[in-house]
């Protein structure tokens, strides 16, 4: 297991200088280089501290091409971060939602984010001018997760307390399909193709939909405690889930499986009692996953031993997500804290 840098213990941020010295700053933005070591990335450091959200962030996650950055919380802003630079620069910040944003989601070209919130709404924003484009009002509860499809006409998901999942047509406001499900929703994401929807619950079970006979053609059973993250593979084979259970698992969705469903189970990581949803993501080369955990850890598991290959410290509260960066060795990873960690992984 791997370890990067030094937990922060200070509320002062901390920016790399290129001789590797370490000086305090007032700034809300930082970095700390960890060691000397070859790096294996454009980052200006080894560990940067993204420092700026005032309460919980809840999701962060990477543009398509690496270059940006998002995240959200319980501040109600989306906040648009430059990656590369001395120093990470918040660019923009998106207002619009009156509760904790839960999730949000970057479209396939980078020119969009979806966001979805506790006041019942999911947004779709245009990224260059940081304006809202459209907001989606049809679901009854609050709106745990939202997901945007890889390829093909942009279609938006969505799953909520009021036990439904929805499709949405981007360029409407009226959700186009709803799927009901007999508990709340609280993780969705879309199949390779965009044809089906995955979703995950309070009822422990993840469910592949066919969205044109609003089916649910596949149930995959084998968690004990509600799913709080669904991510599909990058090949589009695979689902990985998280759950309150302990366990992070990944499931063949191919329509023909030659065997069991669940070919792999991840162990280490924690969940606390309370509604925190605790996402799970897949490295672009599907040789690594992660997950968020309670015990203020990030944890980064290899996808064929499923064994724990870095267990990194740094925050002080629950990590709600760790992602990938989609074309360097790079991690992104949200906390309770108010804090974002990119890192450098070799």
């Amino acid at each position: 297991q791997s370890t990067w840098g030094k937990p922060i213990h200070n509320r002062m941020a901390l920016v790399a200088k290129p001789a590797n010295e370490l000086v305090p700053s007032a700034s809300t933005t930082g970095a700390i280089i960890a060691t000397a070591r070859q790096r294996k990335s454009g980052l200006h450091a080894e560990v940067m501290l993204l420092a700026g959200h005032e309460g919980s962030v809840n999701s962060v996650r990477f543009s398509p091409n690496g270059q940006s950055l998002a995240s959200a919380g319980h501040d109600l802003g989306i906040f648009l971060w430059e990656v590369y630079g001395e120093e990470p620069k918040n660019v923009a910040v998106m207002n619009g939602h009156k509760k904790d944003v839960l999730e949000i989601s970057w479209n396939a070209d980078g020119s969009k984010i979806a966001s979805c919130s506790a006041d019942k709404t999911m947004m779709f924003w245009d990224v260059p001018t940081a304006s809202k484009i459209r907001k989606f009002t049809d679901h009854e509860k609050i709106i745990n997760s939202c997901a945007t499809v890889r390829s093909g006409p942009e279609m938006l998901c969505t799953g909520s307390d009021d036990r439904t999942a929805k499709v949405w047509d981007a360029r409407t406001r009226s959700h186009a399909l709803s799927m009901q499900h007999d508990y709340p929703v609280s993780a969705v994401c879309f199949s390779q193709q965009s044809d089906q929807v995955i979703t995950g619950g309070l009822d422990n079970v993840i469910r592949v939909w066919d969205i044109r006979r609003n089916e649910a053609v596949l149930q995959l059973h084998g968690h004990f405690d509600t799913v709080t993250g669904v991510s599909l593979s990058p090949d589009g084979t695979h689902v990985l889930s998280n759950s309150k259970d302990l366990t992070l698992r990944m499931w063949d969705v191919r329509p023909f499986c030659p065997g069991e469903r669940c070919v792999g189970m991840f162990v280490g990581h924690q969940h606390s009692l309370d509604r925190s949803l605790l996402r799970c993501a897949w490295s672009p080369d599907g040789n690594q996953v992660s997950a968020g955990s309670s015990d203020k850890f990030v944890y980064i598991w290899d996808t064929y031993t499923q064994q724990i290959k870095y267990k990194l410290p740094g925050h002080q509260g629950t990590v709600h997500e760790c992602v990938f960066h989609p074309k360097e060795p790079i991690i992104a990873s949200c906390a309770s804290d108010k804090q974002i960690f990119l890192g450098e992984i070799q």
